[in-house]
């Protein structure tokens, strides 16, 4: 089965920021003494696209960018012209698509709020702001840095500066949190009027200050009783459930984690970035990762040691990490899909569908893949399903 080329994105990584949250997996990084060196590593992060580009060959090269993620840490630490300065590279390098969404991730406690508009002007046309609660406790028991008052006006100061495109990240099963107050957390984003919500569950990751020393988290009925009533008043108010953990306004979702969760291909460029990248010609689906520390990855200065792993992904592999992405989209995506993202026949698939909608985990629509409400609430078990 031809494997065909899905729409390309890019995924920069900024690896700094001001203080690291005790619940944080991410390759973040607090600030300590002396600032992060932001202008040299921005012209590292050109240096990496660059050796990428050349490394990949055809399959990267001359794609159009669909979508451009500035994530982290805490990408608003970097000044707009140093963001500018990279999106200016970038252009040079590669066609960017004339509706191209470009996302920068930005936390209320870090940005000054004079800096809105200069992110606009390099181009920058959604923010993300990570918001996680408007309860001052539960801010301060999460570690962050900012009130519930500095969340509200930065998010009006972006508006202010003519952002009509904003994301809020809210959590919920917070510490000692009860069902009312998870629904005032999303009563105040609302109030907002952002044109997205990522509304998810704060669980205890593995080497995290949390994980060693837990905080009284509501149990599982709880937290599934939270998510029904967020997800209800979150739909009364416009915003419709597109995935697991994702709320839109019409028109408003998420390019670039659509792109994810439909199996398409994206570069990751800086510190511990991950990419995923389709090569047609050589029917193969690869995937390359890059050193993590900041440090090492900006003494490997484009070099080969910036490359943390580059593996290619097995044809066993392929069906979980498919599914990994597309069963987290509540309206499911084409059958046809999988064959063109993978290069995989569908029969090499059918009896975990078949095994799937006996458990009522999948919906029996023709041509779809797509989870039931009961296959969303056990999400990873119908996910599971798929490995080899």
């Amino acid at each position: 089965m031809p494997l065909i080329a899905p729409p390309l994105s890019l995924y920069v990584h900024m690896p700094w920021c001001v203080k690291k949250c005790p619940y944080c997996d991410f390759n973040s990084h607090g600030l300590r003494g002396t600032p992060p060196p932001y202008a040299e590593y921005v012209a590292l992060l050109l240096a990496d696209l660059d050796a990428d580009l050349r490394d990949f060959g055809p399959a990267a090269q001359g794609r159009d960018i669909v979508s451009v993620f500035f994530g982290g840490g805490t990408p608003s630490l970097f000044a707009p012209e140093l963001v500018a300065r990279f999106l200016d590279g970038a252009r040079e390098r590669l066609p960017f698509a004339a509706d191209c969404e470009i996302t920068l991730e930005t936390n209320p406690g870090t940005v000054e709020h004079g800096r809105f508009d200069g992110y606009l002007k390099t181009g920058v046309n959604r923010l993300s702001f990570g918001i996680q609660s408007f309860d001052d406790d539960k801010l301060k028991r999460l570690g962050r840095i900012h009130s519930a008052a500095e969340a509200e006006a930065a998010v009006k100061s972006a508006q202010d500066a003519g952002y009509a495109n904003l994301n809020l990240d809210l959590m919920y099963a917070l510490p000692a949190q009860t069902l009312d107050g998870a629904l005032a957390d999303v009563e105040r984003a609302i109030a907002l009027a952002p044109t997205h919500l990522s509304h998810y569950q704060l669980t205890l990751e593995p080497n995290t200050a949390f994980a060693a020393n837990p905080p009284p988290l509501p149990d599982d009925d709880h937290a599934w009783a939270m998510q029904e009533a967020c997800e209800a008043r979150l739909a009364e108010a416009g915003y419709g459930q597109y995935e697991i953990s994702a709320y839109a306004q019409p028109g408003r979702r998420c390019a670039h984690n659509l792109n994810y969760w439909r199996f398409g291909d994206y570069l990751g460029i800086g510190a511990g970035a991950h990419g995923k990248l389709s090569d047609p010609a050589a029917g193969s689906v690869r995937r390359r990762w890059k050193t993590r520390h900041p440090r090492a990855y900006m003494e490997a200065a484009g070099g080969a040691a910036r490359i943390g792993g580059d593996n290619t992904v097995g044809a066993d592999e392929l069906p979980f990490e498919y599914m990994l992405n597309a069963l987290r989209l509540t309206d499911g995506v084409p059958a046809t899909d999988f064959t063109e993202r993978t290069g995989l026949p569908p029969e090499r698939i059918a009896a975990q569908l078949a095994a799937a909608r006996r458990r009522g985990w999948l919906d029996d629509a023709p041509g779809q893949l797509r989870t039931t409400a009961l296959g969303q609430r056990f999400l990873n078990d119908a996910i599971a399903g798929f490995l080899d």
